[in-house]
């Protein structure tokens, strides 16, 4: 497999929005959300997660990463790097579907994981979703400790309690 790691281009941001979309269907804060209450504002939960993309674009672009095989965008992982906290962040990453289970994601992480390290930090932090089976063995098999547990709610705001 000739898989290169790159920096993000912002000739990227259509591809790594797709592939998010892709990779994010049935494990989404923003999909159970919709399964819940249906498309909100007119906005579907893709519009919603690929807003995300745009924020982790927007908050630290140095930070996002995408991986090539040949020429094609198969993968990417957005970054943060929190140095007075000492922790670095990795918000979203996604696999084309065609590719999953070759290590690509493995691979991504391993990458932000090195630049974390190479730029001082001691730790790192990823989340997921209960429903995210492939997330729950990859990231303790690269040494993440579930350190919490925690609950989203929602609610339509012109409900009542108890509705």
């Amino acid at each position: 497999m000739d898989l290169h790691i790159r920096r993000y281009k912002p000739t990227d941001l259509d591809t790594i929005k797709q592939l998010t979309v892709e990779g994010f269907d049935g494990v989404s804060i923003d999909r159970n959300i919709e399964d819940q209450f249906g498309p909100i504002n007119n906005r579907d939960w893709r519009w919603r997660k690929m807003r995300h993309i745009d924020f982790d674009v927007d908050r630290d672009a140095e930070g996002v990463f995408v991986a090539e095989l040949g020429r094609e965008v198969v993968g990417y992982i957005t970054t943060y790097r929190d140095h007075a906290a000492g922790m670095g962040l990795i918000p979203n990453l996604a696999v084309d579907s065609r590719q999953r289970g070759r290590g690509i994601g493995r691979k991504l992480i391993e990458f932000a994981l090195n630049n974390f390290r190479e730029a001082g930090l001691t730790h790192a932090k990823i989340e997921t979703l209960d429903q995210n089976e492939v997330g729950q063995g990859l990231y303790p098999s690269l040494g993440f400790r579930e350190v919490a547990r925690q609950i989203h709610y929602c609610m339509a705001l012109d409900s009542k309690p108890n509705e």
